[in-house]
């Protein structure tokens, strides 16, 4: 190599700008903020184990389409919280989706699928409320965002995994069991908020 082309190397070397190896750093810890944040509160995860619980029993399409309408609602009340708009009943909508959607297992609930596609459209703006307003400072809301759609997804799947043992009549009692806990949980947290 002549002198001038080794002299540009080490030019180019020396001018080279800092390398960062752990480039989006902070678009990493959003997204992991906002899979946390359903898993992290006993209210959100109780009422959506019972969306898949209920899309089980309620069978096809019903198993598909609500655990699909839930988080698409839920980001319509996410960015209502980003915006600032107030939600008052936000603080009991939660719970009362706990105990209504728990209440729905319990029963084995058999309404139209748009009764119960309203329902668990209406609880998911509360649920996606209180996601949005609890935005920490400083992340990613895009990102915060995917996270908590995907963590609610899981959720769903969960619900809807456990629900499978539906198909045998221990199931359905079982189903019907784990409804009445959820509603018992919902009624309970229910308390709580207004007390």
């Amino acid at each position: 190599m002549k002198a001038w082309g080794l002299g540009a190397v080490v030019l180019m070397l020396v001018q080279a700008p800092d390398a960062f190896a752990h480039v989006g750093q902070d678009e990493a810890v959003g997204l992991l903020s906002g899979c946390l944040h359903p898993v992290s509160g006993l209210d959100h995860v109780l009422a959506m184990l019972a969306v898949g619980l209920w899309g089980v029993q309620l069978g096809a399409p019903a198993v598909w389409v609500l655990p699909i309408a839930f988080p698409l609602v839920m980001t319509l009340g996410a960015m209502l919280g980003f915006l600032g708009v107030p939600s008052p009943a936000t603080e009991y909508g939660i719970p009362i989706s706990g105990l209504l959607l728990g209440a729905a297992v319990a029963v084995e609930a058999r309404p139209p699928l748009a009764v119960a596609g309203v329902l668990v459209g209406l609880f998911a703006i509360f649920h996606g409320y209180a996601h949005g307003t609890e935005l920490p400072p400083g992340e990613n809301a895009l990102l915060y965002s995917m996270g908590f759609v995907i963590a609610t997804g899981c959720l769903h799947a969960t619900g809807i995994g456990i629900g499978t043992v539906h198909r045998w009549e221990w199931g359905r009692r079982l189903l019907r069991v784990a409804g009445s806990a959820i509603a018992a949980g919902g009624a309970g947290l229910l308390w709580r908020a207004v007390a």
